[in-house]
């Protein structure tokens, strides 16, 4: 191997362009250009293909059980408490919540806490919704059923009162003419 000002110079800028990679983000510029001439310096110092391609090979396996090395120490001791190693969980436990699942209030039935033109406020089983119509005003304390749900977004129908409906059917005929 007989090193040349080419292959030093390459060396040399493939090895600060891969250091300011770590330490300014990017999109992998300065990684991929400062690996390519990384690259270009083993080569350049090498004699031939073959002892480039060897080269580059150790390089990259002693490089590999680096990394593991280093990875494994720094999971231990002090290095555990460095804000590139993630200890905190978003558990339930704690208190966290993500987008709840909504899903169990489909048919559930509840009464309009606000009037709905067409957002508001439901109420089912204690518990307090934001609701949309769709588009259909309703009054506050008619009651809703829950006709679908996506995500957040509860989507409620006015529930028909049987008994209206009873009535309303006496007292039409069957042709629709009203008794």
């Amino acid at each position: 191997m007989s090193l040349s000002w080419g292959a030093i110079v390459c060396l040399g800028l493939g090895l600060v362009f891969v250091i300011i990679e770590m330490f300014v983000p990017g999109f992998g510029f300065f990684g991929i250009t400062g690996g390519a001439l990384l690259l270009l310096g083993i080569f350049l110092a090498a004699r031939n293909v073959t002892e480039g391609l060897i080269l580059t090979l150790i390089i990259a396996l002693v490089l590999g059980i680096a990394l593991v090395i280093i990875l494994q120490f720094m999971s231990k001791g002090n290095f555990k408490k460095l804000p590139i190693i993630l200890n905190s969980s978003t558990s339930k436990e704690e208190g966290y919540i993500a987008v709840e699942d909504l899903k169990d209030l489909l048919g559930q039935e509840g009464e309009a806490l606000t009037d709905l033109r067409p957002a508001g406020a439901a109420d089912f089983d204690g518990m307090r919704m934001d609701v949309v119509s769709d588009g259909e005003y309703i009054l506050k304390g008619q009651k809703v059923r829950v006709a679908s749900v996506e995500g957040r977004r509860v989507l409620v129908k006015p529930v028909k009162d049987a008994g209206r409906e009873a009535e309303a059917s006496k007292s039409t005929e069957p042709n629709g003419d009203s008794v």
